[in-house]
């Protein structure tokens, strides 16, 4: 008979079930083009193998073509497949977003953008992808609105993970010194360059 501190086979045999639920969920996500999981960097792998233990964001920042999406997709599965650990309590919430999408969503114009700065604000983790692809004005509505998701991600210790072009101190022109601030304190012990050749062109093979 197990010792009481041994998980209960029946429940690790439900627990794999929800993860394998989950991660199709999430498969059906990804772009095709990011559905193939890649070798992470060591310090990535480690950032996503603390699933919901992780308060800490993740920066991919590198040239363009060298991987960052793609290595983000795979570290978001690889951080979703972790939250499914002795400690799981529940299936975490990730919301995926353009910088483009996302600000156009944010503008009082847009869909729903309370509804979208919500969700943002309160889930798991933030998947942002091609943060310098989109300026936001520099006094206007969008700025404030993405100042309060990451000020609130960054008090509550809710993590994002983010892909950009440019280094975090170099992000005031685009999205605002504020902002470019409070990215810098959120993401200051994981700024992971990515290495390499342009991938579109063969140049990373």
């Amino acid at each position: 008979m197990p010792f009481a501190s041994e998980p209960d086979p029946n429940w690790l045999h439900w627990l794999d079930e929800r993860r394998s639920d989950a991660l199709a969920l999430f498969g059906k996500r990804i772009p095709a083009r990011y559905a193939k999981t890649i070798p992470l960097p060591a310090e990535v792998e480690t950032w996503a193998a603390a699933g919901l233990g992780q308060n800490e964001s993740l920066f991919l920042t590198g040239h363009i073509g060298v991987g960052k999406t793609h290595t983000a997709w795979t570290a978001t599965r690889t951080w979703l497949a972790a939250c499914f650990g002795q400690r799981y309590r529940r299936n975490p919430v990730i919301d995926i977003h353009r910088s483009t999408s996302l600000f156009d969503d944010l503008r009082p114009e847009g869909t729903d953008p309370y509804g979208t700065s919500k969700r943002a604000k309160e889930a798991d983790l933030l998947f942002i992808d091609d943060l310098a692809a989109a300026r936001v004005s520099p006094t206007g509505w969008t700025q404030e609105r993405l100042y309060e998701i990451f000020d609130e991600r960054y008090v509550q210790q809710r993590p994002v993970i983010m892909t950009c072009d440019v280094l975090p101190g170099d992000l005031g022109a685009i999205v605002g010194a504020r902002v470019a601030s409070r990215l810098a304190e959120m993401c200051a012990d994981n700024v992971v360059f990515l290495e390499g050749g342009d991938r579109r062109t063969g140049g990373g093979e």
